[in-house]
């Protein structure tokens, strides 16, 4: 029987948006699809305690969400949305500054150059990120993440400022390097494309979810 990551049972968010009974497999690519205002995002908030419930239950790894440490599971459940952040400066100052908020030691020159090119980046350290275009802050914004290995990395509309090419490329990298690290990725993704290329499991929330 498949394993569970997340499930949800009778889930509510401001007495408004009604879930759906959901089932998120562990360790595979779950595609979120649906029309704007369904839920997507705020779905993927909830997941990591970004936002809490009005009522119902999130289970992750079969433990109630409100058990857990808020902190702990930011790190286990990564967000990555459409509004990126990055500092000024560098490539390799950026991953500094994102470590030394985590309290941890930066990865290496040879690791950082790795989740560039996992995220088709073929920039030097040094280079500004202000220079950057939107895809390419973007895709430095995803690579950061990345390089965290967390257990579960929440993409939301991960390709909206990339070209198809490269929204391929990135994404079958990305799910390489999750499949390779026991990684379980949720996507919101209005490509049908990526959706029928790459999902194990795509979970459809209709206007009235």
């Amino acid at each position: 029987m498949e394993e569970s990551i997340f499930k949800t049972k009778n889930l509510i968010f401001n007495d408004i948006i009604h879930f759906p009974n959901l089932e998120i497999p562990k360790n595979k690519v779950t595609f979120i699809s649906g029309k704007s205002g369904s839920g997507k995002t705020t779905l993927f908030k909830l997941f990591n305690g970004t936002l809490s419930q009005s009522s119902g239950d999130i289970f992750y790894n079969n433990q109630n969400i409100l058990d857990f440490d808020t902190i702990q599971l930011r790190k286990e459940v990564l967000l990555i949305s459409q509004t990126i952040f990055l500092f000024d400066g560098n490539i390799k100052d950026n991953f500094i500054k994102f470590y030394e908020y985590r309290g941890e030691e930066a990865p290496s020159d040879d690791e950082i150059k790795y989740y560039l090119d996992i995220c088709a980046l073929d920039f030097p350290l040094n280079k500004n990120c202000e220079e950057m275009s939107g895809g390419e802050r973007q895709r430095l914004y995803i690579a950061i993440y990345l390089s965290f290995k967390p257990k579960v990395v929440l993409l939301d509309e991960p390709t909206s400022a990339l070209d198809e090419e490269n929204s391929h490329i990135v994404i079958e990298n990305i799910l390489s390097f999750s499949k390779e690290n026991e990684i379980t990725l949720l996507i919101v993704s209005h490509d049908n494309d990526l959706t029928n290329d790459f999902a194990d499991k795509v979970v459809f929330m209709g206007e009235s979810d």
